[in-house]
């Protein structure tokens, strides 16, 4: 419902406005006061859309209330009424924010005009406001989804580069460029509730602002913290983890719970390596540390000489996994022990050497989407016997993890997934959403779409837009603001940057050669 108030020292003159406003805007609620000053006291209860202001009233005149009412209510429109038609009025008034104004005496059809013109921009304007709010409580329920895709993304290296900056945007200032990163990963046991666990980190991190959280999978949670300048790595990573050891689904305190810190990084684009260490000082940690950080492994002399795989090893190992070979991988992985053992190095090392080829293993397991725990050996081995046989426990035990993942998994899956995301393009998919409804894991879509589609699902995603956009275009009725709308964008001005990018022209443009060309 609008509200008008009148303002006139003369009730006759208030009368007669109203009557003419009444007949011609019979919604709208109308309030009247004989003078300036009465209407900066009705303003507060009133809440007026709209003040019908004249200009030469007693104790308080028309410009001096508009001033004491727009420094509170800067939205508040006004129309001038008066009978001086004079320059200096008028510059008074514009400076004021007074955008219309009606000379006494006004035809009605000119009064009417003047007040429907300006109801009409309230109208929108009021319109705009309730559809931003909308946006922003819709955005605020999706941006947990786009920071764990985030996450996923950065850690498994497989975000396009054209989309990153679009993406981290979307979660407003909680990242700079100049802030050091690092990851922060937590292993829960099999009996911990994942969704409480997740919402328990997800509204710690929102209340320290200084992190964003990953999706989480078998048992595991990968964070991305962010560190301030002039302040200890060490220092701001344990008060991070201190606050979350606080929260009681974490079950730290009784030794259900691991967590590594992988080592800092300046940008971003190495974060998924500071994800590997933090993975490994989980592991090298679990069961008897809390936590701990990546670097003390090297500290306390865990990591002597070489690693355990060069990458070519390391590649075809994973794609052994890839291709369900276990013999080949066990294989490659085992004979490691012996040669160790007639090398002659300590037995401590050689679990940790081999826990890091395990870890390997897992890594590639949670690409492929196999919900797995994460390896670890239960005590410490004094025996190179004993290192065997635990070796071939976990690596049985991530097998029938694999197996049974493999056979739920239907040879068409990227098909549908294709099929969904061109289904529902205009709605706000991540990579959550998308993943519960292929029934698989985000990792594994986010790798194996990649790989099959050549592109990622955020760059699949866009190109259904941008496409769709393209059609819709041809349609002279829509315009672009619309057009954004309904292809899924719910800011026309990221719409027109995004189209561009795509396209290679803004949509203005692409429309005007598309209906020239008609």
């Amino acid at each position: 419902m609008l509200k008008v108030l009148i303002v006139d020292d003369e009730h006759i003159e208030r009368e007669g406005m109203s009557a003419i406003i009444r007949s011609g805007f019979p919604e709208v609620t109308i309030e009247q006061a004989k003078n300036g000053k009465a209407a900066v006291e009705v303003v507060p209860q009133f809440m007026p859309d709209l003040i019908l202001m004249d200009i030469k009233m007693p104790i308080m005149n028309g410009l001096e209330a508009i001033e004491c009412i727009a420094a509170e209510y800067p939205d508040m429109r006004f129309i001038m009424v008066t009978a001086y038609d004079t320059f200096e009025y008028a510059r008074k008034a514009i400076k004021l924010g007074v955008k219309d104004y009606l000379l006494k005496p006004s035809k009605i059809s000119e009064i009417q005009d003047t007040v429907g013109r300006v109801l009409e921009q309230v109208m929108q304007e009021r319109e705009e406001r309730e559809r931003q709010m909308a946006m922003l409580n819709k955005l605020d329920k999706v941006m947990p989804l786009v920071e764990a895709d985030i996450v996923t993304q950065l850690l498994f290296d497989h975000v396009h580069e054209v989309h990153l900056d679009e993406m981290i945007g979307l979660l407003g200032e909680s990242f700079s460029a100049n802030k050091e990163v690092f990851v922060l990963f937590i292993q829960v046991s099999a009996d911990a509730e994942p969704d409480l666990l997740y919402s328990a980190v997800k509204l710690k991190l929102r209340q320290l602002g200084n992190g964003w959280v990953g999706a989480m999978s078998g048992g595991c949670l990968p964070i991305i913290g962010f560190l301030e300048e002039q302040k200890s790595f060490r220092a701001q990573a344990a008060s991070m983890i201190r606050e979350l050891m606080n929260i009681p689904e974490l079950c730290v305190q009784d030794g259900r719970c691991s967590i590594g810190v992988g080592e800092p990084r300046r940008s971003l684009d190495h974060i998924r390596y500071s994800y590997q260490e933090a993975l490994l000082a989980a592991t090298a940690g679990a069961p008897v540390a809390k936590y701990r950080f990546y670097a003390d492994i090297a500290s306390d002399g865990e990591r002597g000489g070489s690693e355990m795989l060069n990458k070519q090893q390391e590649k075809r190992l994973l794609e052994q996994l890839r291709l369900g070979q276990w013999d080949e991988a066990c294989a490659a992985l085992l004979p490691y022990i012996d040669r160790y053992q007639a090398a002659g190095m300590a037995i401590h090392q050689a679990q940790q050497r081999m826990l890091e080829g395990l870890w390997v293993i897992f890594r590639g397991l949670i690409e492929l989407g196999v919900e797995t725990e994460l390896p670890y050996y239960p005590f410490q081995i004094s025996r190179y016997s004993e290192l065997k046989t635990e070796t071939e426990s976990l690596l049985l035990r991530m097998r029938k993890d694999a197996e049974r993942q493999r056979s739920r998994q239907q040879p068409d899956v990227i098909a549908r997934v294709k099929q969904y995301i061109v289904a529902n393009s205009h709605l706000d998919i991540s990579l959550e959403m998308i993943a519960k409804e292929a029934g698989l894991s985000p990792f594994y879509i986010s790798k194996m779409f990649k790989e099959q589609i050549g592109v990622g699902y955020i760059d699949f995603l866009t190109d259904c837009r941008v496409e769709k956009a393209k059609t819709l275009m041809g349609q002279v009725e829509r315009s672009l603001k619309e057009i954004a709308y309904e292809v899924g964008y719910n800011d026309p001005n990221y719409f027109s940057k995004v189209f561009k990018k795509v396209s290679g022209s803004s949509p203005t443009e692409y429309r005007k050669a598309l209906l020239g060309s008609k």
